[in-house]
């Protein structure tokens, strides 16, 4: 298998470098994973770098406007199915993924792992002992979360494979996926345990916990740091430990006894 990648031009606070759509090749059979936006000149590089090759498959990981858009025109450019878990904005999969599913494309068995949290949608892609993490795990950063204790569960199930490389969507290549995994348990854990804290000490609504948690991370990122601090109130609210109404959150009675 031979690995590529075309970076999509949309660089910014939330996506990094930009998308990276990865190209999958066995002997000349293609699949794409992650087109990313509408953008002709990434549709074009796509399409460069692709050259004479039979590409048979295209596949998304999430349906995030920085991820899914473009695959749908460009499956129907390259007459092939576009892949995914399930329709969102702007892409309808012609094709529905399952958890533990697999693509054929070539020699290649492109195995399906469902992994919610980043988003409910979210799927990873397991070939051989490479995982395509789509925005499940990023390289150099931590993930927006929309629900924790599914993230969470992800995050385990991917402890249990036996991995060589992660691939993201976002950043560069990671050799090392089992101390990457590690910290991303280690962090989660810790933001959670940061949150409580904060509303022990009379942080009440998710922008006090932000202004405290957050308080060294860029503020063009507090938007995205709340959906997280809302996924982790969320699970502690789940578990017990704090009373969320309204607006308001406090430490639950069963929580502090």
């Amino acid at each position: 298998m031979r690995i590529e990648r075309v970076l999509a031009p949309n660089p910014s606070p939330y996506t990094g470098p930009g998308t990276n759509t990865w190209i999958l090749d066995s002997d000349g059979s293609v699949a794409i994973i992650d087109p990313g936006p509408i953008d002709a000149s990434h549709a074009r590089a796509i399409m460069e770098r692709v050259g004479d090759r039979d590409v048979e498959a295209v596949l998304v990981t999430h349906t995030h406007e920085d991820h899914a858009p473009l695959a749908n025109p460009l499956a129907r450019d390259l007459g092939v199915p576009a892949f995914g878990y399930e329709r969102g904005p702007g892409f309808d999969p012609d094709l529905r993924l399952e958890d533990g599913s697999v693509v054929g494309v070539g020699d290649l068995q492109i195995q399906v792992v469902h992994t919610p949290g980043h988003s409910d949608d979210h799927v990873c892609f397991l070939v051989d002992r490479i995982l395509f993490t789509g925005d499940h795990i990023m390289g150099g950063s931590s993930v927006m979360v929309e629900r924790m204790a599914p993230y969470l569960e992800s995050l385990e199930r991917l402890r249990r494979l036996d991995l060589e490389a992660l691939h993201p969507g976002h950043g560069e290549v990671m050799a090392n996926p089992n101390e990457v995994i590690e910290w991303y348990v280690a962090h989660r854990r810790q933001r959670e345990r940061e949150i409580l804290r904060a509303v022990e000490d009379g942080a009440a609504s998710v922008a006090d916990i932000v202004a405290v948690v957050y308080r060294d991370v860029d503020h063009s990122l507090h938007p995205l740091a709340a959906r997280s601090v809302r996924a982790h109130l969320e699970k502690l609210a789940d578990d017990g430990r704090v009373v969320i109404e309204g607006q308001t959150v406090k430490i639950s009675s069963e929580g502090s006894a």
